[in-house]
């Protein structure tokens, strides 16, 4: 009997094996080290490319007699009139054409390539006019390439190069006083300072320094910034003309005190005196050129000034210039960003280190005057502390009781407090008006906060003043208005009670407690409960604390409530006091019974209604391990042990947040009922499979 594949493949289906794509088997790379001699691209771009030519280039061919020269000659005119009907403005046909003729010794018809190039568009290209009169200066032909050279300039005059080849030729032959008229000419264009540069540079390596210094006279007039009179003063410091070179500086000082590049115009007047050995002359013109140029430009200058003070100035001159310095970085920063109140306290900061009031209020002034745009707590919280600090400055540095008031009134005012407020300031006016005595003044400033912007610190510090002043009955309508305004807060609730406690009101403070838990919301009800069930304890009410619990289980069946209840009833005959021996163990024991009662109902409790809160009756079932074995002899370990669980390793499939899955070991708790359970589920589940595997037996004989 042919097996299955075998019929498949008789009755003309593809079996899978059949239908697997067989590709050729890769060939594997032994030897990866790189090669002793590495080939680059380029390279084999080259030797392709020399090939190539190699096949398209003609073979040489010897020439013997003068038919043959005068037909390769003619027949490479040809070629080069071609190429230049078909590209005349392509500068290089023209170049290889002249320079072809000229290798031909045919001087006058390179010549006439040259003048044809030059009648087109092509003039326009300086490298043609170049490279025209370097064929006349090399075939020695002087006053035509001066004709060539003379035509360039003045068809090109604003291209530099050629001017100077002019000039570097006519300086070749030793044609000085022509040099010069080349200059002169050249001068005349208004070309930019590297012209007027290299004409002074002329001068001076023939030692000309009166037709040098004509020639600055000119430059500067030419081009009055500050570079040019910078350089004429130098050159004049460096031929010993002292005076001279001070007048150009205070010229230029006059004509450019208003330029962008004044800073740089004042360093360098300022160290040229300081080379003088005229500290005073120098530090008057720094000093000048500070108050003269914006501090946005004056970076440098300060830097400089600085350098000079450490270096020719005293102690305090040294101070107040890194003072000034300093002050001027705050000064650009807090331009360039008026918002970044960081800035601002550097900046007020340093200036009260100098201690000058007025120029400090003018700088709060300006700062508090950047009030942020936007009316969101969080872009306020750096600009309350310029008012914060405003007024502490106002009230400790200069003593101005009513400029302090002024401030903290004006800071509340600007303030929206309908969208936020800030406690800090609300309770830093008030201590102000009791440092002043003005308690009235104190408590209406802490009113308008309750009445405008009620916050927890605003009712804890004003609650904590009349306290301070024993004003019982403020304090009662304040914690009201507090728990009116917050009723929620358990702290509130809490610190009410423990107030009226401190004053041995009992039955105020169980009612406070009473009204408290009551309440439909509250944002942290255990400690409530807690504080109210430890006063009962306190006042020994162990009936009443037994009812609180009672009515704490009511409402919640947590773990912990069971089990401090439990503790309590263990630690309930501590609370009687004057009893014999015999009689406190009897109430001891009476106490142990109750709490194991407790126990008791939780573990029912945990088994019966939530049975899958394992891990919390484990745990309760551990507190009254623990508990039996503190009892010492009068504990019962055996009634817990139990009841104790088994801890099970298991694990689950969950799923990451990448979409994978993993599984995840976690402690399970098998409780003894439970695992009666699980041995009858298996033995019923085996006799099941038994049962099953009988019935197919007799169905197969």
């Amino acid at each position: 009997m042919a097996s299955g594949k075998d019929s498949d493949r008789n009755l003309g289906y593809m079996t899978l094996k059949d239908a697997e794509l067989k590709l050729p088997r890769t060939t594997r790379v032994k030897n990866k080290t790189p090669a002793p001699v590495q080939i680059t691209a380029e390279q084999i771009l080259r030797e392709a490319r020399e090939r190539q030519e190699a096949e398209i280039r003609p073979p040489n061919q010897t020439i013997t007699d003068s038919t043959e020269l005068s037909d390769f000659r003619l027949r490479r005119r040809k070629e080069f009139e071609d190429q230049i009907r078909r590209a005349r403005l392509n500068t290089q046909v023209w170049v290889r054409y002249a320079q072809w003729e000229e290798s031909q010794m045919e001087y006058e018809r390179a010549r006439s390539v040259w003048e044809r190039a030059l009648e087109g568009e092509a003039y326009r290209s300086h490298t043609l006019w170049v490279k025209f009169a370097e064929f006349e200066m090399k075939n020695k032909f002087v006053n035509e390439a001066r004709n060539v050279w003379d035509r360039a300039v003045t068809i090109l005059p604003r291209v530099d190069q050629l001017w100077r080849n002019y000039i570097h030729m006519e300086e070749k032959l030793g044609n000085i006083a022509g040099v010069r008229e080349i200059f002169e000419r050249w001068m005349d264009r208004s070309p930019d300072q590297q012209a007027w540069l290299c004409f002074i540079k002329f001068e001076l390596k023939y030692n000309e320094i009166e037709r040098a210094r004509s020639i600055y006279e000119r430059f500067v007039l030419c081009h009055p910034n500050v570079s040019a009179y910078i350089r004429y003063a130098k050159f004049e410091m460096k031929h010993g003309q002292v005076e001279l070179a001070r007048k150009v500086f205070e010229r230029a000082q006059k004509e450019l005190a208003d330029d962008e590049e004044a800073e740089i115009l004042f360093v360098a007047f300022a160290e040229f005196e300081e080379q003088c050995k005229e500290v005073e002359r120098a530090r008057f013109i720094y000093n000048f050129a500070l108050d003269q140029i914006p501090k946005g430009r004056a970076e440098n200058l300060y830097s400089k000034f600085v350098a000079f003070e450490k270096q020719n100035g005293d102690k305090e001159g040294i101070e107040d210039a890194i003072i000034g310095k300093r002050m001027f970085q705050y000064e650009d920063e807090v331009s360039k960003n008026p918002l970044n109140y960081d800035s601002w306290f550097d900046y007020l900061r340093l200036e009260e280190t100098v201690g000058n009031k007025d120029k400090i209020r003018e700088i709060y002034e300006r700062a508090i005057a950047n009030v942020p745009p936007a009316q969101e707590k969080r872009y306020w919280q750096r600009y309350i502390y310029l008012w914060i600090n405003y007024a502490l400055y106002e009230e400790i540095e200069t003593e101005d009781v009513e400029r302090t008031r002024d401030v903290y009134r004006a800071c509340l005012k600007l303030i929206p407090h309908t969208k936020f407020s800030f406690a800090k300031i609300w309770l830093l006016a008030a201590q102000h008006e009791i440092r002043q005595l003005n308690l009235t003044g104190a408590r209406q400033i802490l009113g308008n906060a309750i009445g405008k912007a009620p916050k927890e610190k605003i009712f804890k510090k004003y609650i904590e003043i009349e306290l301070q002043l024993g004003n019982i009955d403020r304090c009662r309508k304040l914690y009201e208005r507090y728990l009116e305004w917050s009723p929620e807060n358990c702290y509130a609730w809490r610190n009410y009670a423990e107030f009226e406690m401190s004053l041995a009101e009992t039955e105020r403070a169980r009612a406070i407690f009473e009204l408290a838990i009551s309440q439909p919301a509250l944002d942290m009800p255990e400690l409530l409960w807690k504080t109210y069930i430890d006063f009962e304890i306190s006042e020994g009410e162990l009936e009443r604390t037994r009812a609180l619990y009672e009515r704490l289980l009511d409402r919640t069946k947590h773990c912990k409530v069971w089990v401090s209840f439990a503790k309590f009833e263990a630690s309930a005959a501590e609370h009687k006091k004057d009893e014999e021996e015999e009689d406190a163990i009897e109430r001891k024991k009476d106490d142990i019974r109750r709490a194991r009662a407790i126990f008791d109902r939780a573990n029912t409790y945990y088994k019966d209604k939530t049975p899958e809160l394992k891990k919390e009756r484990a745990m309760l079932l551990e507190d009254w391990l623990n508990m039996e074995t503190g009892f010492g002899m009068l504990g019962d370990v055996s009634v817990v042990q139990s009841k104790l669980p088994k801890k099970l390793k298991k694990r689950k499939l969950s799923s990451r947040e990448d979409g994978s899955t993993e599984y995840e070991e976690y402690i399970d708790y098998l409780f003894p009922e439970e695992s009666q359970t699980t041995n009858l589920k298996i033995l019923e589940a085996a006799y099941k499979w038994k049962k099953q595997k009988v019935v197919k037996a007799g169905e197969c004989v």
